[in-house]
Formats: C-alpha cells, sequence, structure tokens
C-alpha cells in the first residue's frame, strides 16, 4: 500500500513525479490548437514505488479545474516498472502515418503531484515546474500553473451505456481485496493502488478546493530547467524524437 501520512484532515496518499504528453493527428506536423491533437496522457512516477503510470485522458485535455460538473473520463493505459517502457508506449506512433509524418507523443508539461484524501473523496493535486509560466501549448490542454481535482475509479463489474469507456475485455481486473471496496457502487473515490492495474477506468473532475488554501499541501515544486529536468533525467526522452519546446516555452511543435 502507498505511504501516507495527514494534515489536519486531510490524508496524503501518494506524491510523486508527474509528466503530460499529447500526440500531434495523423498529419500535423505542427499542430495549432485542440483541433490538432488527437491524444492526451499524464505520467504519474509516485515517490518510493518503481512503478509509471501512462494515463490516457478521453477529452484530450483537462477539465476545468474550477468546475466541479465537468467529468473527463480517462483510463491507465500502461503501467511501466521502468522508463524505458514508457517512452516505447510513447513512440508506439512513431512508425510514418499516410502523410508521411513521423509521430511520437511531445512533452507539454512537467511537475509535482499528490493524491489525498480529503472526506470521502480523492483529489489529485499538482503544481507545475515546466515551463516555467503556462503558455499556448498548456492553456489549451488546460495544464495551469497548478491544479486539483477529484478522481474516482469505476467499479469494472459494472455495465456502461453502448460505445461509453472501455470494452469489458480492455478493463481492469482487480484483486479480490481491491475488487470487494466498491461493494455494489459503480464507482469510488481512488486509491493509488487502482493505478497500478491497465484498464482501470477513471473519472476526473474540476473542483473548487485550492490545493494550497483549501487542503493545505505544500507541493514544494521547484524551478526546472532543461539542464535540471526530471523529464530528461527520469524517463530519458530522447529530444530528437520528442519536439521539447513546448515543455520548455509552452510553443507548439
Amino acid at each position: 500500500m502507498a505511504d501516507r501520512t495527514r494534515t489536519e484532515d486531510v490524508e496524503i496518499l501518494e506524491r510523486g513525479n508527474v509528466y503530460f504528453f499529447y500526440w500531434a493527428a495523423v498529419g500535423e506536423e505542427v499542430p495549432q490548437g485542440l483541433v490538432d491533437v488527437q491524444r492526451f496522457h499524464f505520467v504519474l512516477s509516485p515517490e518510493g514505488k518503481d512503478v509509471f503510470r501512462v494515463i490516457t485522458v478521453g477529452k484530450k485535455r483537462l477539465p476545468e479545474p474550477d468546475d466541479a460538473g465537468q467529468r473527463f473520463w480517462g483510463f491507465v493505459e500502461k503501467v511501466a516498472r521502468d522508463s524505458g517502457e514508457v517512452m516505447e508506449e510513447l513512440e508506439r506512433g512513431r512508425m510514418r502515418d499516410g502523410f508521411g509524418t513521423k509521430r511520437s507523443a511531445r512533452p507539454a508539461g512537467e511537475g509535482v503531484y499528490a493524491l489525498a484524501r480529503h472526506g470521502n473523496h480523492t483529489h489529485l493535486l499538482y503544481a507545475l515546474e515546466l515551463p516555467a509560466e503556462p503558455n499556448e501549448v498548456q492553456r489549451e490542454l488546460r495544464i495551469g500553473k497548478q491544479g486539483s481535482y477529484l478522481m474516482s475509479v469505476k467499479n469494472p463489474k459494472a455495465g456502461s451505456p453502448p460505445s461509453v469507456g472501455l470494452d469489458e475485455q480492455q478493463r481492469a481486473e482487480f484483486p479480490e481485496e481491491l475488487q470487494e471496496h466498491f461493494g455494489d457502487r459503480r464507482s469510488i473515490a481512488l486509491e493509488p493502488d487502482f493505478l497500478d492495474y491497465e484498464g482501470a477506468e477513471l473519472l476526473v473532475m474540476g473542483s473548487e478546493d485550492d490545493p494550497g488554501e483549501e487542503l493545505g499541501i505544500d507541493l514544494a515544486p521547484e524551478c526546472e530547467s532543461e539542464e535540471t529536468a526530471n523529464l530528461f533525467q527520469e524517463l530519458e526522452i530522447d529530444r530528437e524524437r520528442h519536439p521539447v519546446e513546448p515543455l520548455l516555452t509552452g510553443k507548439w511543435a
């Protein structure tokens, strides 16, 4: 189970590094906006645990952070044990598409995160370290300087409307001790252990809570640069295959 600390009525379930990536749509060498984005992921690298989780968000961006009514579906696409597996996942589309363009995922942000329980719900909080200030890429993908989102996990044994969510054979198979947490509920507040199973379906929802003021959690982001960025050190990303201008300057590439 994850290491846990408490701050008054807030229980910190997990901390770590977070990385944001997007894929350009087929035929788009240099995207200019959300319409030119095909997929959007964030990668969680928790402290004290040799695992990386690649999470795909269905709407190709994050919800509005202060709109509790927005609910974006997502799922754990890949659980990797080392950075090589992560980069392999993020380079799956690098073969030439029908337009002769080589495509691979492009980094759009780096920061630190925490998963925290507050009352009967779980927050995903993050603070951006790169780029130093959000720019056009981050505005389109709704990657703010910091954010707080409510996170829940869907019961894989609960049904879904047609054409919604993953097919039954793609959904996670949780061990009995995790599956029992659902009871007869369709979804529950996220526990970090659910993220260690590919096919875990998630709901990412806007939250009115401010990470610093409402929850009292200091994420302690650092001032990073191209030389010190964890993305290059931890993920060992290849700058030739993954254009890094969106990460460093927030400009489309």
